[in-house]
């Protein structure tokens, strides 16, 4: 048995902030025993929780999250769907086959969330546009250059884009060169979550703010929570980072904490100033770039910066000191808004290895796991959860193979190098990173 002491801490911050109040589901009480449990309410969770209700219509799912919905790092991302993944350095063709299998993943994710936000009417801001992926410094368009011959050569759709065409395009002049990316969408993340926990089939239970603080291992599997106990058959784990609060991943997988802004709404000669498109989502081709969104409501988001913080979210003053790093990056940007001030900031954590695989499959007896995204969790997520369910349903699949082909993870050494390596791998984020932060 691992017994959790670590809390769960949240905050009030993030896309949440933008939406109307949710009605909470309670939290779990008393004594239960059920044949599935889904632990973390995230996309993942949630994808998994709704393909094994789809599965077993007649079984009762359990899905459990320590916090409420959208709290957690799928709620505070900045609302990529990533269609393809962006690999540094030169094409290598020898690995035509591995970038292919990740892609799968990512369209199976994207393709399963389009198909619920259409069945299901979910208002998320969802835009399937594509992305665009720029650059303003030496070694940003240094990787512009490495990126156009993957793209040519996976026969991926864009479109080069020079100076000029990314200012029509985006409103900023900042950025020299860059490619719109045409698979991927844009979305509202925590209206995402909110959605999708709110539309799920009628044999999945859903309990907030209900952490597991213990797993009991035999048959049933049994767990502590501090208002109950459930017993289950089976156990399925959709924590990401948090996985190592439970005594799985401790060494393979931690958190980095990134944070960002919103400015107001725009007015509408400030939105006239902002390009052609109206809404569009920019990741930066240094990894350690500006992630930047004109969101449908007229908001720009700019999140810039990412540390090593013990995978815990930033305090208010911490937050209130890297304002100063997100208004530098945001009037590098968009010089002709220096006035617009930003209304509401936010931190999160990501789930990130050494070697930026993903964990994808049986733990132990009946414990199942899924995380470790490096920060494109939307639609990669959704599929390693859809995946999880059929995996622990004995099923087989494409995208089970896909998923179970992820790369052995490098192991992080314990405490104290732990927190000096975690601290140097994001310090190494930033490197050159220039204009482009």
């Amino acid at each position: 048995m691992y017994r959790n002491r670590n809390p769960f801490p949240t905050d009030q911050h993030g896309w949440a902030e933008l939406l109307p109040a949710r009605p909470a589901r309670p939290a779990l009480t008393g004594k239960h025993r059920v044949p599935w449990t889904v632990v973390g309410a995230g996309v993942t969770g949630l994808a998994c929780a709704r393909r094994l209700g789809e599965l077993h219509p007649d079984q009762t799912i359990l899905l459990l999250d320590a916090r409420l919905v959208g709290q957690g790092a799928s709620g505070r991302n900045s609302g990529f769907a990533v269609g393809i993944t962006h690999f540094d350095g030169p094409f290598d063709s020898g690995k035509a086959g591995e970038y292919r299998r990740i892609n799968r993943i990512n369209q199976a994710g994207i393709d399963a969330l389009r198909a619920q936000i259409t069945r299901h009417g979910i208002e998320c801001q969802w835009r399937e546009d594509g992305i665009h992926y720029a650059a303003a410094d030496h070694l940003a368009i240094q990787e512009r250059e490495n990126f156009l011959p993957y793209l040519e050569a996976m026969e991926i759709s864009h479109t080069p884009l020079d100076t000029e065409m990314l200012h029509s395009r985006l409103g900023t002049a900042l950025y020299r060169t860059g490619v719109h990316v045409h698979p991927g969408a844009l979305l509202h993340p925590a209206a995402l979550v909110h959605g999708l926990a709110d539309s799920l089939p009628g044999n999945i239970v859903l309990h907030e703010q209900s952490p597991v603080l213990a797993i009991n291992p035999g048959r049933p599997l049994s767990l502590e929570l501090p208002g109950g106990t459930v017993q289950t058959d089976k156990l399925l784990l959709a924590t990401n980072n948090e996985a190592a609060k439970l005594g799985f991943q401790r060494y393979a997988l931690t958190g980095s904490t990134l944070s960002g802004s919103f400015t107001r709404v725009l007015n509408d000669a400030e939105f006239a100033s902002m390009g052609s498109l109206g809404e569009w989502g920019i990741l930066s081709l240094h990894g350690g770039g500006a992630t930047v969104r004109l969101t449908a409501d007229r908001r720009i988001c700019i999140r810039n910066t990412a540390e090593y913080h013990g995978a815990a979210l930033l305090s208010d003053a911490q937050l209130a000191k890297r304002q100063a790093i997100h208004r530098s990056g945001f009037e590098a940007r968009f010089p002709q808004l220096a006035h617009v001030p930003f209304e509401f900031a936010w931190s999160g954590v990501e789930g990130i290895s050494r070697n930026s695989t993903n964990f994808f499959g049986r733990q132990q007896d009946n414990i199942y796991f899924a995380g470790g995204y490096n920060g494109s969790g939307v639609s990669k997520g959704t599929a390693f959860g859809l995946a999880l369910a059929e995996y622990a349903s004995d099923g087989q699949s494409p995208l089970i193979d896909d998923c179970l082909a992820s790369a052995p993870a490098a192991l992080i050494p314990p405490r104290p190098f732990l927190d000096l390596g975690a601290l140097m791998t994001v310090r190494a984020r930033f490197k050159g990173v220039g204009l482009d932060r």
